[in-house]
């Protein structure tokens, strides 16, 4: 079973409990995430299947949309709403308009801290583990991208949005700063991940539907290609004879233009994906080749 599954996460499981329940359905080993989900959080989860563990690591870059529910008055520890409130402040009367322009502020490239609780590691820790043991370390920020950021709905204190985000992003730490640009605090009280890259939340697949295919043995069924989430990489086409020599570890000289240095999807001329290559000197080298039986 080789493959990717468009996974609707529900809240109150971590990542790893979702790819064990997939585990144990589809009878596998092979199986992981393309990118963790907060335990709390709901959405999108694509998970990677057989050999298709072998592009997880490519997906990760994979922008991101997320739809978030900002609460105001009040911060807490964790930035989301299953913290200790530390800090509460009287909420400003807002406008729409006001909060659409503290929004488009953020839009574009900036800086973000990651949160104490989150999986970064420090000192060869993950700083939740420290931050549950009280203790709080200097951490370094981070470059991410905000693309687009949408207010849907403003109703007393609660602001909801939708934003669209690079790799890396902590939305519950976005709801914080602002927040803070609103003249309060706030904290992060509901997220749903919509899309990660081609995987869209309309879809997805509940685990009880894969429950249901399991049950029948047509899990399968419900398989996207191996390639689905890399269509953001460019893409070559071999001849047969290239294929062949390109899937015996032969680089491969390739006279369309590809981007040297970067990582370039490989198919044979009947479309099949064969292999994850990268363009050196006028050359693919394989790096990644993928058999199909």
């Amino acid at each position: 079973m080789n493959g990717m599954l468009n996974i609707l996460k529900p809240p109150g499981m971590t990542s790893h409990d979702v790819v064990a329940y997939i585990r144990r359905l589809a009878g596998i080993k092979r199986v992981g995430h393309a990118g963790t989900l907060d335990p709390g959080a709901a959405g999108v989860l694509p998970l990677c299947l057989g050999q298709a563990t072998r592009v997880a690591e490519y997906m990760l870059s994979l922008p991101k949309k997320y739809r978030a529910e900002l609460t105001l008055g009040a911060t807490t520890d964790t930035e989301d709403a299953a913290g200790t409130v530390t800090v509460r402040k009287p909420v400003p009367v807002l406008t729409r308009e006001a909060v659409e322009r503290t929004l488009e502020s953020f839009i574009g490239p900036r800086l973000q801290t990651p949160p104490m609780y989150s999986a970064v590691r420090a000192g060869g820790k993950r700083l939740y583990e420290l931050a549950r043991r009280g203790e709080e370390v200097k951490r370094r920020p981070r470059k991410i991208h905000i693309y687009d950021l949408q207010l849907l709905s403003l109703q007393g204190s609660r602001v909801m949005f939708d934003v669209a985000c690079s790799r890396g992003t902590y939305v519950r730490t976005l709801c914080r700063k602002i927040a803070e640009a609103l003249g309060t605090a706030g904290y992060m009280s509901f997220l749903l991940r919509t899309a990660v890259g081609p995987f869209l939340l309309e879809e997805t697949l509940s685990l009880e539907e894969a429950a249901q295919l399991a049950d029948k043995g047509l899990l399968a069924s419900a398989l996207l290609p191996i390639d689905y989430g890399l269509r953001h990489l460019p893409q070559a086409v071999l001849t047969d004879k290239e294929a062949e020599r390109l899937q015996n570890g032969a680089f491969i000289p390739y006279a369309g233009k590809l981007p040297a240095g970067c990582d370039i999807r490989v198919y044979r001329q009947d479309g099949r994906f064969l292999a994850l290559a990268e363009m050196q000197h006028g050359l693919l080298r394989p790096k990644k080749v993928f058999h199909h039986r």
